[in-house]
């Protein structure tokens, strides 16, 4: 059954964030994988959201990049201006007035589930018809404060985008508004119908309905928060950067509690998606992103990137790149080996140094030793393919795959031509262009017979010198 009590949450992401000098919306530029009104969105539905409403622009940027379930709605200028108070009402439609309603900003990611909710309960316990989140900041700089009366209770929000927003006074408060908001649902839809819009930047601000909600009598109250890090909001690539660190060491540190080695976090990235295993290492250097998988033994780097890979168990992938492909059990990839969509290592198989492998699926025990490309191949069991091996999988038209049998022994720089199959214990010939069938243990020796011209160097040098 539904809470009756679970919130209306709407997310304010209709800020174009011009200091972020992007083609990109603000809250989708990503940090550790997730878009930041994504993080965001986690926040409000781990904390039990009932609903949630996403402000966007009028252009609707948000449309189709959003989970399913959010609601969207575009924020539209109203005749008394914008702002923050425009943005939530464009969502007042959504909004169930006998549910509370929190209000969160996209574009301040590091909030939690635990802090929402945390939020939600404290303003159903005030019996308040608004709690505002707020904390203590060493340099409040452009964010608003928070002024109280003799008695600790919130009197009103003072902004402090403009010069003349706020007095000397008000600016040497140190505890701001995180921009975080829970409401009554009904007060609050109808205290939005008088928001104005007297201020320096002539926008209707969501903070002015906390003062028109005291002046109609109505208590309003504050959660503070003690790690100010949960709200800061991204204005820019710097502040981006900031946000950035302090996610990735939150991901870091549930790994490392977790039980994994990463032998240098400072110089490792690895996104929210990654799912690591106890007892694997990852080596310094190492970039982990998209919905990587990591086995437990399993020795990553250093400087490795794995997107979208799954690496198994005791697998060992050295200074290599790994995309969309698959390492099974003892597999050893690298140095300097790039394995592409579609790729499979089967376990205790090999791509050595300098070897690429694109959708191909190379067996159990098998081994791509160095300086090779094998693609659109099927390999068995237990086959080495010498030194620069090629598969010419592709004829100018179509893609064409390779059979490649258990056992099978390529010589040095043999290219196959495909379509071709070599067959179980087969061999071929060192320098071999391979265009036909190779049957089950015999030898294809496919070249030219060598030619040995004597005196060739006397010829070629008097041949020189008579162009001279």
């Amino acid at each position: 059954m539904t809470d009756p009590h679970a919130p209306t949450v709407i997310v304010l992401a209709a800020g174009r964030g011009t200091r972020m000098r992007s083609a990109t919306p603000k809250v989708l530029h990503e940090i550790c994988g997730r878009p930041l009104v994504g993080w965001v969105l986690a926040a409000a539905t781990g904390a039990g959201a009932h609903r949630v409403i996403v402000v966007d622009q009028p252009a609707r940027v948000l449309d189709g990049r959003l989970p399913e379930g959010v609601d969207v709605v575009a924020q539209v200028a109203a005749e008394h201006g914008d702002g923050t108070a425009g943005a939530v009402t464009a969502a007042a439609g959504l909004v169930d007035p006998d549910r509370p309603v929190v209000v969160l900003a996209g574009d301040v990611p590091l909030i939690t589930a635990d802090a929402v909710a945390a939020l939600a309960a404290a303003h159903a316990g005030s019996g308040a018809a608004a709690t505002l989140l707020t904390t203590r900041l060493d340099d409040p700089t452009g964010y608003g404060r928070v002024v109280r009366d003799g008695d600790g209770r919130v009197v009103k929000v003072v902004e402090t985008k403009e010069p003349g927003d706020a007095t000397e006074e008000e600016l040497r408060i140190d505890e701001v508004n995180a921009g975080i908001y829970a409401f009554d649902g009904r007060l609050l839809l109808d205290a939005l119908d008088r928001v104005g819009d007297d201020n320096a930047q002539g926008e209707r601000y969501l903070p002015d309905v906390l003062g028109i909600l005291r002046g109609d009598g109505h208590a309003v109250a504050a959660h503070r928060l003690d790690d100010p890090a949960l709200v800061l909001g991204v204005n820019d690539r710097a502040q981006l950067a900031v946000v950035r660190r302090i996610a990735q060491d939150r991901i870091h540190a549930a790994h490392l509690r977790a039980g994994v080695t990463i032998v240098n976090p400072e110089s490792t990235v690895v996104d929210l998606g990654v799912a690591i295993a106890p007892d694997a290492t990852i080596e310094p250097g190492c970039v982990l992103r998209g919905a990587t998988t990591v086995a437990a033994g399993a020795v990553v780097g250093p400087h490795t990137v794995a997107t979208d890979a799954t690496i198994g168990e005791g697998a060992t992938v050295v200074h290599s790149h790994v995309l969309g492909a698959t390492v099974e059990a003892a597999a050893t990839v690298g140095p300097f080996a790039y394995l592409r969509p579609g790729t499979v290592l089967r376990p205790s198989s090999k791509a050595g140094a300098f070897v690429e492998i694109k959708n191909s699926d190379v067996g159990e025990g098998s081994k791509v030793p160095h300086l090779s490309y094998i693609g659109d191949a099927d390999i068995g069991a237990a086959t080495n393919l010498g030194a620069a091996t090629i598969t010419a999988n592709y004829d100018g038209y179509r893609k064409h795959r390779t059979t490649i049998g258990s056992g099978v022994r390529t010589g040095v720089d043999t290219t196959l031509v495909a379509p071709v199959t070599v067959g179980d214990d087969a061999y071929t010939g060192a320098g071999s262009v391979v265009t036909r069938d190779v049957p089950a243990g015999a030898l294809g020796v496919a070249r030219a017979r060598q030619r040995n011209v004597d005196g060739y160097a006397v010829q070629a040098a008097a041949r020189a010198a008579d162009r001279r």
